[in-house]
């Protein structure tokens, strides 16, 4: 089977441009798109049936109206509705098993930049392995034409074997036939905070070995993508914050979260966390 592309719906502007974006990176990937809609209803005789009735009325609107408008818009791609039963980022997360990216949209921050990523978005990203990209409400205004790709940047830990994270961006830009930019953070080894007079030379040779290592690390990805144009910036400092600057005008920002199973639940990332909170451009979480 296919891997589609599913899209999580609510009826809400967000839901909408979630949506879209779904349906464009469908037609990118030629393959269906599916729109679902998560329906958390109690079954209790203490409930009222029009309650209910009410609420799936609500699920129906909101898939008809997301399956008209992309329709309308990429006539091209296949597209399947599904209405769900259960917890939203549950039920979200069941679904995404059999995809190959789930879209969530998300609110942006007004005159600032970011997302305010709710619980149920929140949950989801933790609770699946599959990509999933958050999707702010598009600034261009309604019925304008199909914006041009931007570039495609990428969060790398060199010292992290983040196969799936690099894949998945290489990908994206070979789709759009757009730049990739691969951005690093680094930092000074703790030791070095207890030395009382710290030759600069150090400093270079260390930002040396870093970009040394993130050539390293890029070239087999280079070679399988030989039309993609790569460049790569490497710093001292916060990776998150140079991702967050990066993301302005991009056309999607890739970054990676551990998948880590533990008695107190997965969580995501200082790194992730930054960038799905604070960039402007749709970011995709690869979990890895």
């Amino acid at each position: 089977m296919k891997h589609h592309v599913t899209v999580g719906v609510d009826g809400s502007t967000e839901g909408r441009a979630a949506a879209r974006w779904g349906a464009r990176e469908a037609a990118l990937r030629q393959v269906p798109l599916r729109l679902v809609h998560a329906v958390d209803w109690p079954v209790s005789p203490a409930v009222p049936r029009p309650g209910r009735e009410t609420a799936d009325r609500w699920a129906d609107e909101a898939l008809t109206e997301a399956l008209t408008d992309v329709c309308r818009r990429y006539p091209q791609v296949e597209v399947t509705t599904r209405c769900l039963s259960g917890r939203p980022a549950a039920a979200l997360a069941v679904e995404a098993a059999d995809a190959g990216l789930l879209v969530l949209g998300s609110r942006g921050l007004g005159a600032l930049a970011g997302f305010v990523i709710g619980s149920v978005g929140l949950s989801t990203l933790v609770a699946t392995e599959t990509p999933v990209a958050l999707v702010r409400v598009a600034d261009e205004p309604e019925g304008s034409g199909p914006v041009p790709f931007g570039e495609i940047v990428v969060g790398v830990d060199i010292h992290d074997a983040a196969d799936r994270v690099l894949s998945f961006a290489f990908e994206e830009a070979d789709r759009r036939g757009c730049a990739l930019r691969a951005v690093h953070g680094w930092r000074l080894p703790a030791a070095y905070a207890y030395v009382p007079f710290f030759d600069p030379d150090n400093e270079r040779e260390i930002g040396r070995s870093v970009t040394r290592m993130l050539d390293d690390m890029l070239l087999p990805w280079r070679r399988k993508f030989p039309e993609v144009s790569v460049t790569h910036a490497e710093f001292m400092g916060s990776a998150g914050g140079q991702l967050v600057m990066a993301a302005t005008g991009a056309d999607l920002v890739v970054v990676g979260r551990h998948v880590r199973r533990s008695p107190l639940g997965s969580h995501l990332g200082r790194v992730a966390h930054a960038v799905i909170h604070h960039a402007v451009a749709p970011v995709a979480v690869i979990a890895h």
